[in-house]
């Protein structure tokens, strides 16, 4: 039996595992180009650690193993981003990165937004619907986000950002309406609070 997919809200002493992470080459090719420096990390993540900037923070979980990075919000509370991408107020949105380049392309990603999506989005957080915006070309994301159960929905222009976002949403019922395995995903509680 393959270990459970849980989360654990993200730390001050998750921050050396994220420069780590957010330094490798397939997590700087889409999440972090250029990476980041030891400081950079820490002025991104502390706050929401924090509860400073209203984005919930999340490491992914693999049995005992951290293997990623999860985050949600409501995109409402990202006024800038929320004007360019049109959502209504139940909306919240996820980013995420699988860390560990040992444990890519493997499936983790879409039993972990599947687990994700049910225990904290729709779950805790109580969202009514969820986006996500990779860019177009990085197809093998949008493959797995469909796995998971996100449809398309429309390209958005986002200034800063260097190509369309590809948007995907996802409903409460889509997540029920799709029978995908969850042989990898239990669905326990996650530790949850209020963060993008």
């Amino acid at each position: 039996m393959q270990p459970e997919i849980t989360f654990r809200r993200l730390t001050e002493d998750d921050l050396d595992l994220m420069h780590r992470w957010l330094n490798t080459p397939h997590v700087m090719r889409w999440y972090s180009p250029g990476g980041r420096t030891r400081d950079q990390v820490e002025q991104e993540y502390l706050p929401y650690i924090r509860g400073e900037k209203p984005t919930q923070a999340y490491v992914i979980m693999h049995g005992n193993t951290p293997i990623g990075y999860i985050q949600t919000y409501r995109v409402n509370d990202w006024p800038d981003y929320a004007r360019h991408i049109g959502v209504d107020d139940d909306t919240a949105g996820v980013d995420l990165f699988i860390g560990e380049p040992s444990l890519i392309s493997r499936g983790l990603g879409p039993a972990a937004i599947r687990a994700f999506m049910r225990q904290v989005v729709f779950g805790s957080f109580g969202a009514r619907a969820c986006v996500i915006g990779p860019e177009v070309a990085n197809t093998a994301a949008i493959r797995a986000y469909e796995k998971a159960g996100f449809r398309f929905w429309k390209h958005a222009l986002v200034p800063g950002e260097p190509t369309p976002e590809y948007l995907m949403r996802m409903t409460p019922e889509d997540l029920q309406e799709d029978g995908a395995d969850e042989t990898l995903a239990r669905s326990g509680p996650a530790e949850t609070s209020v963060d993008r």
